[in-house]
């Protein structure tokens, strides 16, 4: 369930990123905002989980359409540096209130009843679910990339000044694309929360966002499948990692190196270049066989 939650993460993110071309240094700030809303209606409010899920999901909808506003004023290394700030500043705001837990968190958050009927106690049915919303997920994320709005925010990302030129309002639907991101990274926290039970500072914090930046890069940028096999990657290194202790970082750091020194397609991109390989390959083995 980790790997799915941070596998939808990285989707979105690569929804700005690989499609949109705009490279975001706080992308943990909907993933963990989205996470405290929903922890904080499943303590206090006592809503069921799929309440509690949608009303995280809007709020990160929400924030990134406000920061996306301001952020895409600017491009390259500027607009990154205005996310970097903007995360930041929910970090500061998970920390000093009150209703956040500040540095404890939330934590023993109730899971409840799905629609005030099912409880989701048990992992296997929680599984299940989490596995059904984040395929329709990643489904809705193959069909926003393809589309016409999909196709306008590719030219945009190619070509800025030809879009502008053939009437496009740019600034528009770099909003509406930094919305969207949000609002998958919200819904991705969200589901985290309600797995995990607990929602901490790490959930927003600035490591969070360079990690779900190292997922898609490992995986491939700008493709469907990179960022999931670059969330699964990454997570399950973490998990058998883990004995190293603070050692851990500096490993993915040292591998995080070699993969884009060595393949910048990343995971996808090897697999790619592979089967093209393959395939060019066979006429020579037909002939000799011949």
């Amino acid at each position: 369930m980790k790997i799915l939650c941070f596998a939808l993460f990285a989707c979105a993110y690569n929804l700005l990123l690989g499609y949109g071309g705009l490279l975001s240094f706080g992308h943990a700030a909907y993933f963990g905002a989205a996470a405290y809303v929903a922890g904080y209606l499943l303590k206090e409010w006592g809503l069921t989980p799929e309440l509690a899920v949608l009303a995280a999901t809007a709020s990160a909808a929400l924030l990134g359409l406000a920061f996306g506003a301001l952020a895409v004023r600017r491009l390259g290394v500027y607009f990154a540096m205005i996310t970097l700030a903007l995360s930041e500043l929910v970090y500061f705001i998970c920390n000093q209130l009150k209703a956040t837990g500040g540095e404890d968190g939330l934590q023993g958050l109730p899971r409840n009843k799905l629609f005030g009927l099912v409880p989701l106690e048990n992992d296997l049915l929680l599984y299940f679910i989490v596995l059904a919303v984040v395929t329709t997920a990643i489904f809705a994320t193959y069909r926003i990339v393809h589309s016409p709005f999909g196709q306008v925010v590719r030219a945009i990302r190619e070509n800025e000044d030809r879009a502008v030129s053939l009437g496009y309002r740019v600034n528009h639907y770099k909003i509406l694309l930094f919305t969207l991101s949000a609002a998958l990274s919200g819904l991705a926290g969200s589901l985290k929360s309600v797995v995990f039970q607990v929602v901490s500072l790490v959930d927003v914090v600035g490591t969070t966002s360079a990690e779900v930046v190292m997922m898609t890069l490992v995986g491939g940028i700008g493709t469907m499948f990179g960022p999931i096999i670059g969330a699964t990657v990454v997570t399950t290194m973490e998990y058998y990692l883990a004995p190293f202790g603070a050692w851990v970082t500096i490993i993915q750091g040292m591998i995080f190196v070699v993969c884009v020194m060595s393949f910048r397609e990343g995971i996808i991109g090897i697999i790619g270049s592979l089967t093209t390989a393959f395939r060019r390959s066979r006429p020579l083995w037909r002939d000799r066989e011949s």
